[in-house]
Parts: structure tokens; sequence; C-alpha cells
């Protein structure tokens, strides 16, 4: 299935109307199912699925990327199924958080259903990765040369990851953040790449899930373009995760643990 499609549409304007193509985004129905069984189902871009289903896996503890034999993706009429087949013990426990949830699956956030799930306890990342502000600011600025979909339809989102030296190694888009964020992480995974190596770049704000997807995976630095939400800093702060955002035109704002991002003199107003 493309990532994306040509549509006819009508441009208006003082000049006129004028009849012209726009490529948009697609969007389908991604189902997410493990052994068999439907886990979650998620509105995604149909490309890099088989990174979205390695990467929601590990952030969503469905399984570690040991325990996952096997990836399928099937296209249905209704959308796509992506298959994981993972070890017995991963299975067991994930029925068992299953039999747990009291009413139907809700989708606000990726099939949770309780406060408790949503609010999970996150560990404590223990990082070494020390940036240069200006390192920090350019690889915001890096990630727009990685968003191709991005340029064709201007509808979607773009998570990368920054090694410094390197530069954007990875990137993944999407047009949910967390579906981009998710492929990112899963095709770090597919290709040995430690996400503690380096810092994960978002063209999004960032809220709750990113902050919990980017700890789960081990990696000790946010930087994005937009602002964080509050409960996403106090998250974060508890979790070892610095967050930085407003990266734009060569500053940028960092929230949580700025010993990681270095340089530059504090101005105490």
């Amino acid at each position: 299935m493309r990532a994306s499609r040509s549509i006819s549409a009508r441009a208006m304007g003082p000049e006129g109307a004028r009849e012209i193509a726009r490529s948009l985004p697609e969007e389908v129905a991604v189902a997410v199912t493990c052994n068999g069984s439907t886990q979650a189902v998620m509105m995604c871009t149909p490309a890099d699925l088989e990174d979205f289903a390695r990467g929601f896996a590990l952030t969503e503890a469905y399984a570690t990327p040991e325990q996952i034999a096997q990836i399928e993706l099937v296209e249905l009429p209704q959308g796509i199924e992506a298959r994981l087949w993972i070890a017995d013990e991963a299975a067991a426990a994930l029925g068992a958080r299953r039999r747990m949830m009291l009413g139907p699956v809700g989708c606000g956030l990726c099939g949770i259903d309780s406060l408790e799930q949503a609010m999970r306890a996150l560990p404590r990342l223990a990082c070494t990765l020390r940036l240069d502000w200006a390192e920090a600011t350019e690889a915001v600025e890096a990630l727009r040369a990685h968003q191709p979909l991005h340029d064709l339809t201007h509808a979607v989102h773009a998570a990368g990851f920054f090694v410094p030296g390197q530069g954007i190694v990875c990137a993944r888009e999407d047009v949910g953040r967390h579906n981009a964020l998710d492929k990112l992480i899963g095709a770090l995974l597919k290709a040995g790449i430690d996400p503690a190596s380096g810092a994960i770049v978002m063209t999004s704000r960032v809220s709750v899930e990113l902050v919990q997807k980017a700890v789960v995976a081990g990696c000790g630095v946010l930087l994005a373009v937009s602002a964080p939400t509050a409960q996403a800093l106090r998250m974060a702060e508890a979790a070892g995760l610095s967050v930085a955002g407003f990266a734009r035109g060569g500053r940028i704002e960092i929230f949580t643990h700025p010993e990681r991002i270095l340089g530059g003199n504090v101005d105490v107003a």
C-alpha cells in the first residue's frame, strides 16, 4: 500500500479558481496482534510498519525484541494486520493484563483503558550522553532533510535519531507523532543501534506518551521543535529524561536535566 496518493482539488483565491493535484498521506487502520489476539488498532501511515510493530511492542510492554519470533504484515480489505508471534512467557503476561480489563479497549492511549496504565511508572534512566547546545539545535534542523513524505504532503510528523559526530542516522514519518516514534524505535532495534547513544528528535510537541516511549526505549535526550506539556515534564524529570523544545533559529529551551546539553552562560533573570 502506498504512503501517499495524488488527489484533485480546486484552489481558489483573489486570482480566481484553478484545478490542482495535491499529494496527501494515506491513513490506514493497523491492528497489532500477538499470537493471534488483537491488542490495539492504530491509524498509521502505511510505510515502515514492521518497524512500527517492533517499536510499538516494546514501548507498550507487549514484548521485548528478543521475545519476538516473527512479524507478518497482512493486507485486508479493512486495513492491515501487523501480526507478531511472541514468546510464550510474553504472551502469558499479555493475556493476564487483558483479563484484568473491565471494559472495552479505549483508543485514547494505544489501547490503554485504566488511569494506572496511562500514568505507568517508568524506569530511571542512567544516561551518559552529552550534547553541545549547538548540536541540539542543529539536530532539529537536520531532521528536515529526512522528511520526504512531509515534503510531498505537508501533513505528517517525523522522528529522527541524532548521534553526535554522525548527525541523523535514522528517521521515520507518520501521520501520528507517536507512530513515527514507534517506527523509529523499531528501526533502531532492527539495526542494532543503542537508543542511549544519541537523542530522539521530534517535529511535534512533547506529550506524555512520547516521554514514556523514549524512556522505555532507553534514550536519555528528547529534542522537539515545539513545546512540551507540563505533565510530560513532570514525568521526564522523575525518569531522568532530558527534554528540550522550541528548537528553532539556532535557539533551544531545556526543561529537564539540562546537564546533558552543554554550553553557554546561564543568565538568571
